[in-house]
């Protein structure tokens, strides 16, 4: 596996996979590797001949609150991980790299990245948007993988790829999760023993509403109360936002009468950490 952590030389790299006629799966991430990392990569390498991924912890996406500073950076561990996956190069740039002073240009895409999670972190999906647009283009890959646990995430990518012409079909693959239903994240690590038994709650609620849904509930309000029914329980954190939308909008939804996003963001009241989850009632992104 290359490591590269150059543009120039990460263009470079592309392009002499191009040259052969083969095609580029990407996988971007900001490390601290896990299993759903890692079965990104292999749904990368299943559509595609080469499989490129990226390590960048990215500044512009993160709060003047937020955790930049201790966000886990095992790189070593991941490199090996990555490798054992068969990427065959692993995009490594410093901030100064992707971000040369003087930086003035960034994504924003209207509305989409104000909702859910942008209430909290009214930045964040600009600084999202624009990294991962810098990086489609420097990698230039034929697909990108990106998993449906950060669902808000992939639907304003989506939406980015569409209204710019970005030539990269996008792919959207199942949320990874613990034996206990806990969705896979590299923010795990930071959890107190006491939160980590209380946090599979919040794949509870979630369930609690596909069986409702399942049965056939579509009133929102009926399958929002199933899931906050479940974490008025919960000793070890609070939820920040539990809502059912529209997938397309992410305006909120009265009746499901499509595919629609039940997502929750939860905060954990001992460690502080942030954590989110989502199912999909009656379809995919």
């Amino acid at each position: 596996m290359k490591i590269i952590r150059t543009i120039p030389g990460m263009r470079e790299f592309s392009a002499g996979i191009r040259g052969q006629g083969r095609t580029i799966g990407f996988v971007p991430t900001m490390g601290a590797l896990h299993e759903g990392h890692l079965s990104l990569m292999r749904v990368a390498r299943e559509h595609a001949d080469e499989l490129v991924a990226s390590i960048f912890v990215n500044p512009t996406q993160f709060g003047p609150a937020e955790d930049l500073a201790k966000y886990p950076r095992p790189f070593d561990r991941d490199c090996r991980l990555a490798e054992s996956e068969g990427c065959a190069a692993l995009f490594h740039p410093d901030a100064a790299e992707m971000y040369p002073a003087p930086y003035r240009t960034y994504v924003t895409v209207e509305e989409l990245g104000g909702r859910l999670c942008g209430i909290s972190r009214p930045d964040h999906f600009r600084g999202v948007a624009t990294v991962v647009l810098k990086l489609l283009n420097i990698v230039a890959p034929d697909f990108a993988v990106f998993g449906q646990k950060d669902a808000q995430q992939a639907i304003v990518l989506k939406r980015m790829i569409s209204d710019l012409n970005v030539p990269v079909r996008l792919i959207v693959a199942p949320t990874v999760r613990e034996s206990d239903g806990l969705a896979m994240s590299s923010r795990n690590v930071y959890l107190t023993a006491h939160e980590r038994s209380d946090v599979p709650r919040i794949y509870e609620g979630l369930r609690a509403a596909q069986r409702l849904f399942e049965s056939g509930e579509r009133s929102a309000e009926r399958l929002l109360n199933a899931a906050r029914d479940t974490y008025n329980k919960a000793s070890a954190f609070k939820s920040e936002y539990i809502e059912l939308v529209d997938i397309a909008s992410l305006s909120p939804v009265k009746t499901v009468s499509g595919p629609a996003l039940l997502a929750v963001a939860c905060r954990t009241v001992e460690s502080n950490t942030r954590l989110i989850d989502n199912i999909i009632p009656g379809g995919e992104i």
